[in-house]
């Protein structure tokens, strides 16, 4: 981007997941944020919608970016 431009992230997630407890559930869940967080970082997702799938190859959810520049002041 240019130097006159900050860049910006809209990140939204949206998870469903059952399982046999809460536990079990908190634990699914935290481990698909720390792999999304890790994609994140590496920078694989441009811009748009995207299925979150976990261990098992099932999709739990979308995630939805958006990297856009807003000139500074």
């Amino acid at each position: 981007m240019d130097d006159d431009v900050t860049p910006h992230l809209k990140c939204d997630i949206e998870l469903d997941l059952a399982g046999p407890n809460s536990q079990t559930v908190n634990t699914w869940c935290a481990a698909a944020l720390r792999k999304l967080a890790d994609r994140i970082e590496r920078d694989e997702f441009e811009t748009g919608h995207h299925p979150v799938i976990d261990e098992s190859g099932k999709t739990i959810g979308t995630i939805y970016l958006d990297h856009y520049g807003e000139a500074s002041l």
